[in-house]
């Protein structure tokens, strides 16, 4: 069941939910840092287009992360020493979770979820486990 909503209502919702910044690089969004909605999972593993897989991310951010896993994504953050939110993420991918389950459908983006859901909370001092690779 994808969102009926067009594109921009659902990025007014998003800010509205997660705030006036990136969630992967924290920059706020003014002037030349445009706001984008980011798949939490991609559509390419089966991310539905629903307001719980989609994250508030600059342009910048959304195009370098491409298909790269959430867990994957918030370990590069930290090599370059940016603050990600990985809460953010983390309840975000519980919520898609939840949604899942009481909806239905999205077969393929199941398995890929719960791994992520797995590496966020199996975590070394707040960290995920494992080196950047694309997922």
């Amino acid at each position: 069941m994808p969102d009926a909503r067009d594109r921009p209502t659902r990025l007014a919702d998003v800010l509205l939910r997660d705030g006036d910044d990136c969630t992967w690089c924290r920059r706020p969004f003014t002037g030349q840092v445009t706001p984008t909605t980011d798949h939490l999972v991609p559509k390419l593993k089966g991310g539905p287009s629903w307001q719980e897989n989609e994250v508030a991310s600059c342009r910048r951010c959304n195009r370098e992360r491409g298909h790269t896993s959430p867990a994957d994504w918030l370990a590069e953050c930290d090599r370059r020493g940016w603050q990600p939110d990985r809460a953010r993420v983390t309840d975000l991918l519980e919520s898609l979770s939840r949604a899942i389950a009481d909806r239905g459908g999205q077969r393929r983006a199941r398995p890929y979820l719960a791994a992520q859901l797995r590496r966020l909370t199996n975590t070394t001092g707040g960290c995920p486990s494992g080196p950047f690779e694309s997922g």
